[in-house]
């Protein structure tokens, strides 16, 4: 029986050492052919730069070992750019840039398409929405805004670029509701861009602009405009160090618009792990910092693990304001 046993060590160590080899060819993934990066938008928007960096660092660091392309699929709020990446089920060659309308979107009924029809890989930067009024406007502080909404919801009207449910609309109803403002009765005011709000409250068309810091700070550099309020967790720094949060206004509220990565559905763990560390490096180039701080995005980075479980949680507060707002299907 001895001898049998010592007989039987060199074919156990033989067939731990197969399978160790054959576990480690299994996490040993990347891409071999040419990657994509989607954006759902048109040239020149922020998920348009941001998938434009990505898809410039990956390949001039050589965090990949083959050709990235920059690939704009826009139309119907991302579902186009969706529908394209799940063409490509388990191929792990193929990543989307895709922000908090992938979850409003699926809740509104505009996409069949939502974040349990993908694979999620990563939150790459998050930035927040400001509330912006004219220099000249009566009202000097968030607090302002806030007495006047709960004393009549509709006596202002607010702009939003660049649908009702979207990421600015959803940050400001949330914070409002906090404040004890009947959010369904706002008058909401919907532009193509958040650049074409910025100019119709100049124009003196409507009262209050919803927006991130980065589409408003020319005008309130220029003197033209003021910011009342943001939706961050915290006070920000640089230009946004004079501007208070809800939370300051004691309002509890914060809201981040985030900017991620999805992969198609049915990716594998070790093609989501490739991603992890590739991913991990892209947020640590210089290049990458410079970009976020030039726009006003927190360099905030989440693997795939965290970000699935941020979009579920989220997707759940998303519902139940969009079902508030009479805008949940």
């Amino acid at each position: 029986m001895l001898f049998n046993r010592c007989k039987a060590l060199p074919l156990m160590a033989v067939i731990a050492a197969m399978l160790f080899a054959a576990n480690a060819h299994a996490q040993a993934w990347k891409p071999d052919k040419a990657v994509e990066v989607i954006m759902g938008t048109s040239a020149g928007g922020p998920q348009d730069r941001m998938g434009r960096m990505l898809q410039r660092i990956l390949q001039e660091k050589k965090f990949i070992d083959v050709p990235a392309a920059a690939v704009n699929k826009a139309g119907g709020g991302g579902a186009i750019g969706l529908a394209y990446l799940n063409q490509h089920s388990g191929d792990g060659r193929y990543l989307m840039v895709v922000a908090t309308t992938l979850l409003a979107n699926h809740i509104a009924g505009k996409s069949a398409i939502g974040p349990d029809d993908v694979t999620p890989i990563a939150i790459m930067g998050v930035e927040y929405v400001s509330v912006t009024v004219r220099a000249d406007s009566p009202l000097k502080s968030g607090r302002d805004l806030i007495e006047r909404l709960k004393k009549d919801p509709g006596s202002l009207s607010i702009a939003v670029g660049t649908a009702l449910g979207n990421a600015t609309h959803i940050s400001v109803a949330l914070a409002l509701k906090a404040a004890g403002v009947e959010i369904k009765k706002l008058k909401t005011v919907v532009f193509n861009s958040a650049g074409e709000s910025m100019t119709a409250t100049l124009g003196g068309h409507v009262d209050v602009a919803a927006s991130a810091p980065s589409s408003v700070l020319p005008q309130v550099q220029a003197g033209k405009m003021r910011i009342l309020a943001i939706g961050a967790p915290q006070r920000g720094s640089g230009n946004l160090a004079s501007v208070p949060t809800w939370k300051e206004l004691g309002i509890n509220s914060a809201f981040d618009l985030w900017r991620g990565l999805a992969g198609a559905k049915g990716l594998s763990r070790a093609q989501v792990q490739f991603w992890d560390d590739a991913l991990a490096r892209v947020v640590n180039t210089d290049e990458w910092k410079k970009e976020l701080a030039d726009n006003l995005v927190e360099n905030v980075y989440k693997p795939s693990a965290d970000t699935a479980r941020h979009w579920k949680t989220e997707y759940d507060e998303v519902r139940g304001v969009l079902l508030e707002l009479g805008l949940a299907k």
